[in-house]
């Protein structure tokens, strides 16, 4: 079976019923993960099967995010552009990136045709190099720039970024520490854009609910960077500060090859169990 991936970020991590309606709108079957924060006021959703299965979904369910999120009364620490925020497509079996890429701009159609949500196109699916990386799309968003699909923005769901990529890890490593500014610094050095770590993506949060704070990483290629290597590199750096880790966070599930490359290495997980892992939530779910 040709199986793609789809693991859209939704801009509410407060509202369960929400979050809960959001969520009903993919079916049951497709449906591996979800997760939420407060703190992020985010709710990431994954789910996987068919193309068409899995494009109908990602439709209902930011059709249901539309109708019940107003992005402009949000308030949370991670950034984004609209009330359906981001949605990209990952390659799982016998589908390739390109064939992804397809799926997300005609979803995006869709999208602006149904719900006059624009529509950003990133990564693989790009269709101009500046919107290649969602960083990038989330600096010009706000400054005005025009979306690949559609015009304007909506007046309570902003706007929505489609895309297709690779597999990529999210990934928080929180600190036993209120010191909002370390957390920047120890971001700002393992990003790959500052000549950090290959493959890194990160941003220092703070968690007020928890009295810490964070260094959230989306690590978009593990074969080149492994976790471990990112762990011990920010232990490093935080203990620099006189700062300890308080644990690591998985943000919806893992490959397990992610897990091998680092095999052997205490990651001080906060919230691992064995079905975070992707293939064993698609296995279990075949059963």
């Amino acid at each position: 079976m040709r199986i793609v991936e789809c693991v859209p970020n939704f801009s509410e991590g407060r509202n369960r019923a929400i979050v809960d309606a959001v969520a009903a709108a993919i079916p049951p079957e497709l449906l591996l993960d979800r997760s939420s924060d407060a703190d992020h006021n985010r709710s990431v959703l994954t789910f996987a099967g068919s193309a068409g299965a899995v494009a109908s979904a990602a439709l209902e369910a930011v059709r249901a995010a539309v109708e019940r999120i107003d992005i402009s009364t949000h308030t949370g620490v991670h950034p984004r552009v609209g009330a359906a925020d981001v949605l990209p497509f990952i390659p799982v079996e016998d589908i390739t990136l390109d064939e992804c890429a397809s799926i997300a701009r005609e979803l995006g159609q869709c999208i602006w045709e149904e719900l006059r949500l624009p529509v950003f196109l990133y990564e693989a699916a790009a269709r101009r190099t500046e919107c290649v990386r969602l960083e990038n799309v989330r600096k010009l968003e706000p400054q005005g720039y025009l979306p690949d699909i559609g015009h304007g923005r909506h007046p309570t769901a902003g706007a929505c970024v489609v895309g297709a990529r690779k597999f990529l890890v999210a990934w928080n490593i929180n600190l036993k520490s209120k010191d909002l500014q370390a957390a920047r610094e120890i971001a700002a050095m393992i990003r790959a854009s500052n000549g950090g770590l290959p493959a890194v993506k990160a941003l220092g949060l703070p968690l007020e609910t928890r009295g810490q704070v964070q260094v959230s990483i989306n690590l978009v290629d593990f074969e080149i960077t492994p976790l471990h290597q990112i762990f011990h590199v920010v232990r490093k750096l935080a203990r620099q500060r006189g700062i300890e880790i308080a644990g690591s966070e998985l943000i919806g599930l893992v490959p397990q090859a992610a897990l091998d490359a680092s095999a052997g290495h205490d990651l001080q997980w906060e919230n691992f169990r064995p079905d975070s892992v992707l293939e064993t939530r698609l296995k279990n779910r075949s059963r």
